[in-house]
């Protein structure tokens, strides 16, 4: 593993092992993330996920009835996890903690990573984990962050988080991460409140920043962004990738080319997935 990463998940493990317990993600959210994969179809499947956090996702997945459900995760968060865990999960849950890189766990049916490629040293050698670990034929899903629809956040919260990601991590969750997004909170609770009262309106997405995903967050308590905003501040590395570079990973030998999708959410993410065929290799230039 290398030193970049394992400092990246020393990092996160200070945030996930300083959030409420339980899934930090509510079913809705989960649902909409893996989409769009029907949670129907998940059912006696041997399910991975490549960077668990403290569960969050495995939480709403076990309910989901698969066969087999395993996850890895670099950091030390398996005491929160099973924790979490223990609340729901119907049977065992298989947790590795190690590289996501370049673990081998074998074949899955459905293996998907959320939220963990745009934080690693090498993301294509996490994408080719990810096909790796998908059995011919199966089916892999994830989340990134987009270039495109985050000008503001590589502006103003990228400089920050390059000194916030050194400092103790009770000092960047207190001092830090708190008194920054009581100004966002707001401002997606007034949006909220504009499209509740006057409907929706495109010229309003067109002209505000982060439209989109405010609309998407402002439901959720204050707790809640206080831990976004955290996960975005403590984290050593950050990358954010264009739809080229995703397509780009879509393109790799191994992936069914009529299987796959590529989905911009909230205006500043990308979903993408397919169905893997013959022996997955890198993506091609």
């Amino acid at each position: 593993m290398t030193g970049p990463d394992r400092r990246t998940a020393e990092a996160f493990a200070s945030s996930w092992n300083t959030v409420r317990e339980g899934s930090a993600y509510s079913r809705e959210q989960f649902l909409e993330w893996i989409a769009p994969i029907e949670p129907d179809s998940v059912a006696g499947l041997s399910v991975l996920e490549l960077g668990f956090g403290n569960g969050s996702l495995l939480v709403h997945l076990a309910t989901l009835g698969p066969g087999r459900l395993a996850g890895i995760e670099l950091g030390d968060t398996l005491e929160a996890t099973r924790r979490n865990l223990a609340r729901v999960a119907p049977g065992p849950v298989e947790l590795y903690r190690g590289d996501l890189v370049t673990a081998d766990l074998g074949a899955f049916d459905l293996v998907y990573c959320i939220g963990a490629l745009h934080h690693l040293a090498d993301p294509d050698a996490g994408f080719r984990s990810l096909l790796r670990h998908t059995r011919p034929g199966g089916r892999f899903h994830g989340w990134v962050y987009a270039r495109e629809g985050n000008g503001l956040v590589r502006l103003v919260v990228e400089p920050i988080r390059r000194i916030a990601s050194r400092l103790p991590w009770w000092l960047t969750k207190y001092g830090l991460a708190l008194p920054l997004v009581v100004p966002f909170f707001l401002y997606a609770r007034f949006l909220w409140l504009v499209e509740r009262r006057f409907g929706h309106s495109a010229r309003l997405e067109r002209a505000l920043p982060l439209h989109a995903y405010a609309l998407w967050i402002a439901e959720r308590p204050f707790w809640f962004f206080h831990h976004v905003a955290f996960d975005q501040l403590v984290t050593p590395r950050t990358a954010y990738f264009d739809r080229r570079t995703v397509e780009r990973w879509l393109a790799s030998k191994g992936v069914e080319p009529a299987s796959t999708y590529l989905i911009f959410r909230n205006g500043n993410s990308w979903k993408f997935g397919g169905r893997t065929g013959v022996s997955p290799e890198a993506p091609r230039s």
